[in-house]
């Protein structure tokens, strides 16, 4: 089965800010649209805690998770733009990534151990074309049970970790595209285009199972958000490296290495 890339979660050490003279931590706080791929294992709100670490202000969110294994675009908003988060959020996604076939897992990925081995020598390149356009359109899709949804105010996957019974209620989703990019089994690759709220961990779980041998999500990517791309993305160093030109030409100085 596919496994991630090795990876750290960021390290909790004490934060060392960058010194932004006002005139340019006005910049953000006035608003930025700020394009960053996340590293794999770091949190959606890793990201966000590490950037409102170095910029020291006050509002700075994202426009929709990431799973921690997952890679990719994420949006993150600072100060007046904030107040566009939703609307971003509501832009379609496009995804690219692998479904590993033949077993499955509680969470849908390779954040749990795959379980409930099955043969899937029956699978050929045409089946799983043709399951993959049956997932085309709108479909009622049931989030994972280890997801960030709450229910009652708490959290599906503090409620799954307790190993209470949770009753899902499944949502309208839409895939617009669904290609099938390699086929190696047990492993498949994909791209799909989808509209928010989407899980593609429930994509490649209720996929493995219209193939009759269970699957599960083992690399995923965000590729786009709307008219976003993650070519035009900055990684954790290169948004730094920016804030110290932005330190240098405002002529301050730069304390964060």
């Amino acid at each position: 089965m596919a496994r991630q890339e090795e990876g750290e979660r960021p390290a909790r050490s004490p934060r060392v800010p960058i010194d932004l003279p006002q005139a340019a931590r006005e910049i953000f706080e006035e608003g930025q649209v700020l394009l960053i791929n996340k590293p794999i294992h770091w949190t959606s709100f890793d990201v966000v805690r590490k950037i409102r670490g170095m910029l020291r202000i006050k509002k700075v969110g994202h426009a929709g998770t990431l799973d921690p294994l997952a890679t990719g675009l994420l949006i993150i908003c600072t100060g007046k733009k904030t107040k566009q988060i939703t609307d971003f959020m509501a832009q379609p996604k496009t995804y690219t990534g692998v479904i590993s076939i033949g077993a499955t897992t509680p969470t849908y990925d390779l954040e749990s151990v795959p379980e409930n081995e099955a043969p899937f020598s029956h699978v050929t390149p045409q089946k799983v074309k043709e399951v993959a356009d049956s997932f085309l359109g709108l479909q009622m899709q049931v989030p994972p049970v280890y997801s960030a949804i709450k229910k009652e105010g708490v959290a599906l996957y503090e409620l799954a970790r307790r190993g209470k019974d949770v009753e899902l209620e499944p949502r309208p989703v839409q895939l617009y595209h669904f290609e099938i990019t390699s086929f190696n089994l047990p492993d498949i690759g994909f791209k799909i285009d989808c509209s928010t709220g989407t899980y593609i961990r429930s994509v490649a779980h209720d996929f493995g199972q219209a193939l009759g041998c269970g699957g599960y999500l083992s690399e995923l990517r965000r590729t786009a958000i709307g008219d976003f791309r993650v070519e035009d993305a900055m990684d954790i160093s290169q948004f730094t490296q920016w804030l110290k030109a932005l330190e240098e030409e405002h002529g301050g100085k730069t304390t964060a290495g």
